[in-house]
C-alpha cells in the first residue's frame, strides 16, 4: 500500500472540513482576532480547524500522534512515541486571513520515522488544493506538478519572506544580495510561495523564521515536483527555522549567499 492509499482519505477529509471552516470566517464580521504572546495573530478559525483535525484522527482510530500550531505536541523529529504523526498548521498566513487577503491555507503532513511521507495544502479563497505522497508525485487539483527548468539565478524569479524586525536574524544583507542577483524578486512569505515553486511559476522561495508546521507540507510537495527543499545551510530539515525551496537547479547558487 502506498502513502496515498494509506493517508489520502484522512487528509482529504480534514482539508475539506478546514476549507469550510475557514471560509465561514474569512472576511466575516464574526471573526475574532487575538494576539498570542509572541505577537502573532490567532482567530477562532485556527483553533476550530485544529480541534476538528484532532477529532477526525481520533474518530478514525488511526495510530497517529498530532503536532499542531495551536494545541501543541512534541516539536522535534521523533515526537514523544516514535509513532507516525499528523503535523498541522490550521491556518498558515493568519495575518493575511485576518486582513481579508486570500493567500492563506491549511497545511497537513504525515511524518513517519522523521520523513514527511504525505502532505496536503489547501487555499480555499484561491480555490486550490495541492498534495504529494512520497514516491508517488505531487499535484494541484489533480494536475501533476513539475518545477521549472531555469538554471541560473540571474534568470530566475524568487519569492522571499519579509525581512522586517524579528524576521531577519542577521541575514537581511544576505537576502538582499540574493534578491539583487535574481532576475526578479517579490516578498510574500507563507506556504503559497513554495507552492509556486512546485508549480514551476517561480524558481525559489525562502523563509528566515519558520516552525515545523509551517514547512512540513511544502517540503514534500516541492520534492515530489522535482525540486529541492533545505534550510539555508543546505540541511534537509523542517526543524531549524530557515527554509529554501527551489527547482533544484538554482539551489546551491542561492545557498552560497548564506555561507
Amino acid at each position: 500500500m502506498g502513502y496515498r492509499e494509506e493517508y489520502g482519505a484522512l487528509l482529504e477529509t480534514i482539508a475539506g472540513d478546514a476549507e469550510r471552516v475557514a471560509m465561514l470566517y474569512f472576511r466575516s464580521a464574526a471573526m475574532r482576532i487575538e494576539r498570542k504572546g509572541d505577537g502573532s495573530v490567532v482567530t477562532q478559525a485556527d483553533r476550530a480547524i485544529e480541534e476538528m483535525a484532532r477529532a477526525e484522527v481520533a474518530t478514525r482510530g488511526i495510530p497517529l500522534d498530532v503536532l499542531g500550531e495551536e494545541m501543541g505536541g512534541e516539536a522535534n523529529a521523533l515526537g514523544e512515541t516514535g509513532r507516525p504523526r499528523l503535523i498541522i498548521d490550521p491556518i498558515d498566513g493568519t495575518e493575511e486571513f485576518s486582513r481579508g487577503i486570500p493567500t492563506f491555507g491549511t497545511l497537513l503532513a504525515i511524518e513517519h520515522d522523521g520523513e514527511i511521507v504525505a502532505s496536503m495544502a489547501c487555499a480555499p479563497a484561491l480555490g486550490a488544493r495541492w498534495c504529494a505522497y512520497r514516491g508517488q508525485g505531487a499535484w494541484r487539483d489533480g494536475r501533476p506538478l513539475r518545477v521549472s527548468k531555469v538554471e541560473k539565478l540571474s534568470e530566475a524569479m524568487i519569492f522571499t519572506a519579509g525581512t522586517g524586525p524579528g524576521n531577519d536574524f542577521g541575514r537581511r544583507g544576505n537576502m538582499r544580495r540574493v534578491q539583487d542577483a535574481a532576475r526578479r524578486s517579490r516578498s510574500v512569505g507563507g506556504f503559497w510561495q513554495h507552492m509556486l515553486v512546485a508549480e514551476g511559476s517561480v524558481e525559489a522561495a525562502m523563509d528566515l523564521k519558520s516552525k515545523p508546521w509551517d514547512l512540513a507540507a511544502s517540503i514534500l510537495i516541492v520534492e515530489e515536483a522535482g525540486g529541492r527543499s533545505t534550510n539555508l545551510l543546505g540541511e534537509r530539515t523542517i526543524y531549524q527555522g530557515t527554509f529554501c525551496s527551489s527547482n533544484g537547479l538554482v539551489h546551491e547558487e542561492i545557498l552560497s549567499y548564506f555561507r
